[in-house]
Formats: C-alpha cells, structure tokens, sequence
C-alpha cells in the first residue's frame, strides 16, 4: 500500500461505471492514496473526460448499457497509447481478456465484489499499470531526445568505444568528411579524417578524448579546414557515458560549428571597442538608471562635463543630486517615449556650474529604464550671451560720439563678451606719437597699476600689436620678453589692434583663458569697436568740414559785405576831390556796415606824438575825447600801435585784458569788442591810420583784416593821387635845394668813378624794363663814362645819345626806380640832380597841396646824408599849366622821341646830332622820327595858340607870360 500510495498520490483517475464497486475504490483512491478522482457514468461520459484532458488514468466496467468499456478503450487507444486504462469485469472470460489485450489494454481484472482482496488487487495493478506507464513515457521521451541529441543538424556527434575507437556518427559529423564513415568504425578517433589537415589539431582532439576516458569532461575550441578551403572553428567537447555500476561504456563526442559566432564575437569585441573608445572621446555623457534614479549605467567620459569617475558619482547618489530634482515629467515622458532638449544646469567636481542639454527616453537595458544623454552648452551659452551682449555693445556703439566714449563700452562690456574682468583700450595720439590708455578697468588697475602711456614702437606689446597690426594671443604673456609690466599678474592676455586708432588689451590673471571662441569673440568685439572708430572719426572730419565750411561761407559772406563796401569806398574815392572827402567817405561807408559800430581816420603830430583825428563815423560817443592817442608801439590804443609801428593792429577781444589798458574799459562801455587799426601808407609816405571797431569779438578774421590793410593802401594811393593833381593845378610851389652825401647813390657813384660832373635836368621813364634816366656828362670822356655805367649794378643799360668830347647825353637804365618817380609818386617835382666827386646836389620842387614834411621825410629816408641848403616859394601857374595841357597831348613813344632829340641836340644850332642819329638811338626808321618831331611841334603850338592863348605880337597879351 505504500507503494501504491506512493505511486497514485495525486493521480488524476477517471473511475468509469456505476456498480457498488467503483464508488468504493473512489473511496479507497481518495482517502487512502491520495489521487484525484473524477467519475462516469456512461462511455460518452467518459470519453468527454478524456477528451478534456487531465486524466492520467482511466479505470472502467466492462458492461455498460449502451457498451462495453471496449469500445472506450478503443477511443483512447486511438488517441494515446500510453495512457494506462484498466478494465474490470464480474463476468470475465477468455474471450473478453483476448479482446481486450488486443484493444491495447493496460491491465484486465476480474471483480469479486464479495471477495475483500479484490479491490486491493485493483489498488495494486491500477499502481502497477500507472508505474509501467510512466516508464515507458520516461524511456520514450529519453530515446526521443537521444535521437534530438544525437541527429541535431547544428552539432556533430560521435561516440566512441571504451578504448577510444569510433563506433557511431550523425549525419552531421559524416558531412564534414568525404570517405565513407562505414570504413573509418574502430579507429581512434583522433587519427581520423576529420582533424587531419591543421598541426597540432590531432594532439588537441587526442587530449580531451583522454580527459574523457578519464572520467572527466573535455572541452577545447579547435580550428580545422572546411570543405571550401575557409578555417572552421569548431567548439569540441567529450564526456563520459557510464552504466548503472559507474563504468564507462562509451564517449559521446560533440563538435559545435562556432565559426560565425566567433565571427560575430569578434566583431561584438571591435564594436565594443569602437564604442568603448567613442564613449571615451565623444564630449555626450549618457547615463542609464531605474525607476528609482539608481545608476546602473555611467558613460566613461563622464568627467568630461562633470569632473568626477564613474565611482564619485556613484557615491553622489541617485541622479537627481547631479542635474537636479524634477528635471521632466514622468507621465509627459511615458506618453512621449523620449524628452529632448531638456535645459539645466550642473555644478562639476572644480565647483564650475555647466549649461547641459538633456534627452530623456525610456529604455530597458540590463536592469536601467531610463537613459540620458547630457550635451554640454556651456560655451555656446556663454557663446550667445556674449554674442547678445556683443550685440547690444554695438547699439551702444552707434549712439557714441567719441573716441574715449566708445573705450570706456568696450572695456564695460568686455567681462560680459569675454568672460575675463581685465581690459583696457590704448589709443593713438599722433602729436605726441604715442599711444595711451583712455580707459582701463579696475581689474587692470589691480593687476598691472597705473597704466603708462606706450610710445608707438615696436619694442612693447603694445606698440608693437598696433605698428604691426598683429593680434597678440598669450597663453601666458609671461613668456614674452617684449612685456612691458614684468610685475604685472596678468597671464592670459590678448593684444588686439584697433586700426589706425589703438589697441584693445584683455587678460585674467588664470593661464589659458583664450580658447578658440574667446579668441573669436575677442575679434569681433575689437572689430565692432574699430568700426565704431572709423564712424566717429569719420563724423567727426564731417562736422569739421561741415564748421570749416560754415566758417567759410560766414567768412564769404562777410567777405562779400566787405566787398562792397570796398566797392562803395572805391566809387567814393573816385569822385574825391579832396583828401578830406576821401577820409569822411571811408570812415561813412565802414560805419554803415552793421558789423562796425565806429570808424576814424586819423594822422600823427610830430610835435605832440598823438594821433589827431581827421574824420569819423559811427556811435563815436566821446570815445576820441576820452582815450590817449599816444604814438607808441605797446600799451596804447591800438591806432597809436599802428601809427608807431606802421603795421596792422588786431585786437580780438578788447575785454581780455580789461584792467591793464585803461582804453579798453572806454571801449568796452560803448560795445567795442573787437578793433582793427591799419595804416594809410603809400610808397614810403604815411598818410595817418584807420581804425575801425566791431561790436562782437573777433570780428575780424585773417581775411578781414587782409582786405581792410589793403583798402588803406588804396585809401592811401587815392589820397597820393589827389595830392599830384593838386599839385599840378596849384599855383605856387617850395623849392628844396639838398646836399646830400650817399655813395650809393646811382649818379654819385658814377660820378666818382668817372671823375665828371652828371647832371639830371628831367627826362625820366619808367618802362617795365626799368627806368630810363637823361643825364649830361662833363668833365670826361664819353668812353670811360659808358664803360664805369655798364660795369655798375645798378645800371641794366647805356645808350649814347650825343657826344662831344668831353660833354654829351647818356640814356641809363636803371634797375631799382629812380628817385624823381618815387617823389613824383607824391606830387613833388625831381628839378634837377648834379653829382660830381665832391658831392651831389638836389633840386626838388614841392607844390603847395602836398604836404612838406612828408617829402623832406622821404628825401631823408633815401639817402645816408643830407642838408638843407635852401628854400624858396616860387608862382608857376601859368608854366605848370601849360606843362600839364602839353603832356596830356602826347603819347608815351611821343614823349620818349621828343626827349632823346632834345638831349641829342637835335634842336640845337647847329644841330649836334642828326633825325637819322636820333632815329638809330631810337631803333626806328629816319621817316618815322620826322613823323614824329612833326606830331609833337603840332601838339606844342596848339597848346600854345589855341588852349592857353600865347600873345600874337607884342604888347598885345592874351594871357600869363610862360617862365
């Protein structure tokens, strides 16, 4: 029973009938063995059962209404032949068991139901039935998996005799060779075809087949030559087969192909190398963890972003410590499946803080679920923040308006495009060749100290960055030898040009703080600030030309207004009869202009030493009355300066020096800002000073005072010219004899080189030659006198005229003008000048109009010696008149003509020269000098008959008596 219930222990049985006996073996079952009973009442029942599966064992009647179990048999049998069915009858006989041993019955038994031991019997063979099942199921399945083993097309069987012999193959085994296996059955079998071929292969084969005879297991991975030529590599292994006393029977000997999978490892290996190596070297960290933010995976280039090994971070905790608490939504990240771009910031092992872009997916990957890749942008972030501050440096840049305002941006921002605090910008000073530091940051100033200003050469880093327009990048500038500062704590430093402007430096006191972006960004923010340069000097030359041309059209205009009242001035001197019209005239017109408040004409007085005013214009106001003229050079009213020194006085600004010169309080109180005092001078006479005063300060510009100097020489030639007119028509002149000592004088010279008497009795031209002088010799020969003229220098040219011995004219050109036209030029007369070597005498004839003391002054001023020897009044108007009518007649050439014949002596009886000597000193035909002797007798007597009214016969005048 034990056995029994051993065996049926929680055995499904299907009890098939319905008589006393088989409710009392479901009892037995039950409750003594332990099975599971389910129970049939008929064969279709039955059948249901089984059909539905979970019966291990079937026990069933013979006899049944509609059947016999037979036929029950007979449907499991064709369904499974290893299912044990046991059949009971109470009314068994030979025919019946035949039957049913041939239907394939388990077991038949005869029921006794009176008898106790007949369902003991039962028990025991429906037991039997189950065991014999079970090993028969267990015997089948081991022969089915022997001959899956044994027949596997992946693996190559062989088993081998006790001693090592072959003794069977698979198929797969015998397609690995080609002679007939049949032939090959007790040889050992590593002499076989199979390892034949590869050294070596045969010794390996023969050890793990010993490991096997030996009881124990063999194994080697082997490589032999396959069918095509191509290497195999076959996982060879033996193990031992032993009977039920422990004896080995046999060697079962397997060889798997692995060549592909070595392959595939091989390549697994380079793969996981490659990407060992990438990980190692891409700059994305990934990082694989679960649910619970566990790391179960760290990328080996982790330090790359965040300074620490695989065991720091480890050590961290989970990853929140690392990117921080709440970086995504775990629901938004489930329904998504990956979140991409994620922004955050972590703190590396230095304490750094990093910018990281992080994708999130979900993965399942040994025991992590959740994978991120970290991408480090902390460059590019500070990247496009210094590009945005960059940005906003070069709005600030378009509102700068100066050099020095456009440093100080660049060194502000400097820390924002940079990243580095210490800067400073030098720039060019070209008048003092030098470059200098307009702006520096406090850092630059701890760093380095006050900062020098850098002579432009080469020998500094800086001179040298800006004449060599090279940007400097140091790693450590240290290692220079052209630093200037050594005691600087700047390491990292740049030396950037900024064109033609300066130098841009930037440094930090860290070594190697200039990457490949700093350097960049350092270059756009220099090139920003250069252009920004360019703009503002650009600018700043158009404002300068837009004021140089503002100041020039003020100038033009004033220039203009100028003008015409130079104009006006010029039309007034014109119909000036008298040297008072002509300083009221000017003083009127200058007044008039609203730029003037007050204009004066005044002259000097020997006796006092003052300026006397002669005509004024304008809001005078007592200003004449109230000042000191004083002549004198410094320190007075500027007409005094003027008439002192004979130059223009400009004074811009009268209140400048408002205590020092009592005239300008004067001035001041009538609005005279500005004064501008230039001197009437002609020649070398002076004719006074005109002042004029402007109610603004520096009223009067270079041009200004350029037009108003000249304007007094014009006032001053109109006053000469009135003052020759006045002279011609006066009717009385003052004689001045003068002796004069000067051996530079043009006739005393050639007087005394000579040894003869010149005498000049009038005749001088002024051509633009020079000047031709008539003079008479005496006392020498005409030879030795021409020959002393023409090596004198200041004699351009001689010409004999006529000659007598010793006596005759000569006609000298002279290169500087002569004295008669200078006194001419201011209406005195050049009478007569005769020089020999004792001394020169002059005959001067002043006419009353013109003023004595300038022309004694002026014969004074040109010769190095001179006395007054007399002076008389003579009345010359009838023959002043006369000379005036008659020159107004002829023509230059005609005056010439008329002069070289009469100091030739063509008029003289007898005649001294000849028309045709007079003609060939001329350089003009015989019939052209009659021609004109002839023209100039006619203008002579018409003047003398027809305009003055000569007596016709005597004692019958008509007018004044000619001297």
């Amino acid at each position: 029973m034990s056995s029994a219930s051993g065996t049926l222990r929680s055995t499904r049985v299907l009890l098939v009938g319905a008589t006393g006996w088989v409710g009392e073996f479901a009892e037995i079952l039950e409750s003594r063995v332990g099975a599971s009973v389910r129970r049939a009442a008929t064969v279709e029942a039955a059948l249901d059962a089984f059909r539905a599966g979970g019966i291990d064992c079937i026990v069933t009647e013979y006899e049944f209404e509609e059947g016999t179990g037979l036929r029950l048999l007979e449907s499991v049998r064709a369904e499974t032949t290893t299912l044990p069915v046991v059949v009971c009858t109470a009314a068994g006989s030979e025919v019946v068991a035949s039957e049913a041993v041939a239907a394939g019955v388990t077991d038949y038994v005869a029921i006794d139901e009176g008898s106790e031991g007949t369902l003991e019997d039962l028990l025991e063979r429906t037991e039997r039935g189950v065991r014999e099942a079970r090993r028969a199921t267990t015997r089948r399945d081991r022969a089915r998996q022997f001959d899956a083993i044994f027949h596997d097309a992946r693996t190559a069987t062989w088993v081998l005799d006790p001693d090592g012999a072959l003794a069977r193959v698979n198929r797969t085994a015998r397609e690995m060779i080609d002679p007939e296996v049949d032939a090959l059955v007790g040889e050992r079998f590593w002499t076989l075809p199979w390892w034949s071929g590869t050294e070596g292969l045969e010794s390996d084969v023969e050890r793990i087949v010993e490991r096997a005879l030996g009881g124990t297991f063999g194994n080697a991975v082997v490589t032999r030559p396959s069918a095509d030529g191509a290497a195999q590599v076959i996982d060879l292994s033996a193990r031992p087969v032993r009977d039920e006393r422990g004896r080995i029977v046999s060697i079962v000997v397997e060889g798997v192909d692995i060549t592909e999978r070595v392959g595939l490892e091989r390549d697994l290996r380079r793969s996981e190398e490659l990407h060992r190596v990438t990980l190692n070297n891409m700059t994305d960290t990934v990082l694989i963890t679960d649910e619970d933010g566990e790391y179960t995976y760290v990328c080996p280039n982790a330090h790359f972003i965040f300074g620490y090994d695989d065991e720091e971070i480890r050590e961290l905790g989970t990853i929140d410590a690392l990117l921080g608490e709440d970086l995504f939504d775990r629901e938004e990240l489930a329904a998504a499946g990956v979140l991409k771009n994620i922004e955050c910031t972590a703190t590396d092992k230095a304490g750094r803080e990093h910018t990281l872009l992080v994708n999130v997916r979900e993965v399942s990957i040994r025991d992590g679920t959740l994978l991120y890749s970290c991408r480090d942008i902390t460059k590019r972030k500070q990247r496009e923040e210094a590009l945005a501050t960059l940005q906003e440096t070069a709005r600030e840049f378009l509102y700068a308006e100066t050099r020095h305002e456009i440093a100080r941006h660049v060194v502000e921002d400097t820390p924002g495009v940079l990243d580095v605090d210490a800067s400073a910008v030098y720039l060019f000073d070209a008048d003092a060749n030098e470059l200098a530091p307009v702006a520096r940051s406090a850092a630059m100033e701890r760093s380095s100290g006050p900062l020098p200003p850098v002579h432009a050469d080469a020998e500094g880093l800086v001179g040298y960055s800006f004449l060599e327009d090279e940007s400097l990048f140091f790693e450590d500038v240290h290692d220079d030898d052209r630093l200037e500062n050594r005691a600087t704590d700047l390491r990292s430093a740049a030396y950037i040009p900024l064109g033609d402007h300066g130098v841009f430096v930037a440094g930090s006191s860290d070594v190697g703080r200039f990457d490949d972006v700093t350097r960049e960004l350092a270059d756009l923010l220099a090139a920003t600030a250069e252009a920004a340069l360019d703009r503002v000097a650009r600018e700043s030359r158009l404002r300068e030309q837009d004021r140089e041309l503002q100041r020039r059209n003020s100038q033009l205009t004033a220039l203009n207004r100028t003008n015409e009242i130079i104009r006006e001035i010029d039309r007034a001197l014109v119909r000036a009869e008298t040297r008072a019209e002509i300083d009221h005239a000017v003083c009127e017109r200058l007044a008039a202009d609203d730029r003037f408040g007050f204009a004066w004409v005044g002259v000097v007085d020997a006796v006092s030493g003052t300026v006397e005013p002669r005509a004024w214009a304008g809001a005078e106001r007592g200003y004449l009355d109230s000042v000191t003229l004083d002549v004198d050079a410094s320190g007075t009213e500027p007409a005094g300066q003027t008439a002192a020194t004979g130059e223009v006085t400009a004074v811009t600004d009268v209140a400048a020096e408002l205590r020092r010169e009592p005239w300008r309080k004067e001035a001041v109180a009538r609005d005279y800002l500005s004064v501008l005092s230039v001197p009437l001078a002609y020649g070398d006479l002076s004719y006074g000073v005109l002042t004029v005063y402007a109610r603004t300060p520096d009223a009067f510009d270079e041009t200004s005072r350029a037009v108003l100097a000249e304007l007094g020489e014009t006032i001053a030639s109109a006053t000469s010219a009135i003052e020759r007119k006045n002279a011609l028509l006066t009717t009385s002149v003052t004689r001045f004899e003068f002796a004069v000592e000067d051996p530079a004088f043009v006739l005393s010279r050639l007087a005394r080189a000579a040894g003869c008497t010149l005498t000049y009795r009038g005749g001088v031209q002024q051509t633009d030659a020079g000047s031709d002088v008539f003079v008479t010799v005496e006392g020498a020969e005409m030879d030795v006198v021409e020959r002393v003229a023409a090596e004198s220098v200041a004699v351009e040219g001689v010409r004999r005229i006529s000659a007598d011995g010793t006596e005759g004219v000569l006609r000298l050109r002279l290169s500087r003008p002569f004295l008669a036209l200078e006194l001419a030029d201011h209406g005195a007369v050049l009478r007569s000048a005769s020089a020999d070597e004792g001394g020169t005498t002059l005959v001067v004839d002043v006419p009353e109009s013109v003023d004595v003391r300038g022309i004694t002054e002026l014969v004074a001023d040109a010769f190095e010696s001179v006395d007054l020897r007399s002076k008389r009044t003579l009345d010359r108007s009838s023959t002043r008149d006369l000379y005036s009518r008659f020159l107004d007649k002829l023509t230059a050439r005609q005056l010439e003509v008329l002069r070289t014949a009469y100091y030739s002596g063509f008029f003289e009886s007898p005649r001294e020269s000849t028309g045709e000597d007079v003609a060939a000193t001329l350089d003009i035909s015989p019939a052209a000098f009659y021609q004109h002797a002839r023209t100039v007798q006619r203008k002579l007597f018409s003047t003398l008959f027809d305009d003055i009214g000569v007596p016709t016969a005597p004692g019958t005048a008509r007018g004044p008596v000619v001297e």
